[in-house]
């Protein structure tokens, strides 16, 4: 009889164990509640107001069905509902004027490259995933490769106060770079010959080339691009969240599944 209640005892407590353990592996895994006081970091204003720019599925993309898309819409969305705050899409004409705006506190959050040059103006998290950065040609252009692109009379568009016109104006010694005020406007300047090639992440880069018959993207890459969750400095109260909500929707697999919704090409996972 002692033997079977000694038994009965260590089989309670060695089911309250596994519960208890199953229960803190399930907290651990699940979304963390914000405090009033990260909660008002992040959204000041009483919402999430999140920064977006057309034709790039890592910001904003139209699905055919007319549905808002693209990695910061999505990911966007499930930090102002883990917030319990209004969700409010704020649209620019291209990704500098995002950055103006989340400098400004003007936006509080968006999904852009995270270089050490923007990370003196706002704050990042750890990457969600890596993109290659990359050339678009039109068939029968005078740029076959990554190789011949740095040559005399070559004209290399970029976007107006991106990451490419920096790094591109510091690498290319003979090429001539343009800039374009728009991913709408350097797709007309490619396709009416003010380009030879356009240079950006291949996540839009795939975008342009659908918008242009007998495009390419050329194989290899000039580099990559770390895409990560920015917000505006000063918001340091609510950074570990954020932080922690970055690797949660990386690990659940909600950054994959926002991609692939948005169409997002041209990626890699993220080494950091």
């Amino acid at each position: 009889m002692m033997l079977r209640r000694t038994l009965s005892t260590a089989l309670a407590l060695a089911l309250a164990l596994a519960l208890a353990l199953g229960l803190t592996a399930g907290c651990a895994n699940s979304p963390s509640v914000p405090g009033a006081t990260q909660r008002q970091a992040l959204a000041p204003t009483g919402k999430l107001r999140v920064g977006v720019y057309l034709g790039s599925p890592t910001s904003w993309v139209k699905h055919t069905s007319g549905e808002d898309r693209g990695v910061s819409v999505e990911i966007g969305r499930e930090l102002a509902s883990r917030l319990g705050v209004p969700y409010e899409q704020v649209e620019f004409p291209r990704v500098a004027a995002v950055l103006d705006a989340l400098k400004a506190g003007q936006v509080d959050f968006t999904v852009t490259n995270a270089t050490p040059a923007r990370a003196r103006d706002m704050n990042f998290t750890e990457p969600l995933l890596q993109l290659e950065l990359g050339y678009l040609v039109l068939q029968g252009a005078r740029v076959a490769s990554i190789a011949e692109v740095d040559r005399p009379g070559i004209k290399v568009g970029v976007s107006e106060g991106s990451t490419s016109q920096t790094t591109l104006s510091r690498e290319l010694k003979q090429a001539t770079l343009v800039t374009a005020p728009s991913l709408k406007a350097a797709t007309a300047m490619l396709g009416a010959g003010q380009l030879d090639t356009f240079a950006t992440n291949k996540a839009i880069l795939f975008e342009m080339s659908d918008q242009l018959r007998g495009s390419r993207v050329l194989d290899g890459n000039w580099g990559l691009e770390q895409l990560a969750i920015a917000i505006p400095k000063g918001r340091e109260a609510g950074m570990a969240y954020v932080r922690d909500f970055a690797e949660q929707v990386k690990s659940s697999g909600l950054v994959h599944q926002a991609a692939e919704r948005a169409g997002l090409r041209g990626t890699m996972p993220a080494t950091r």
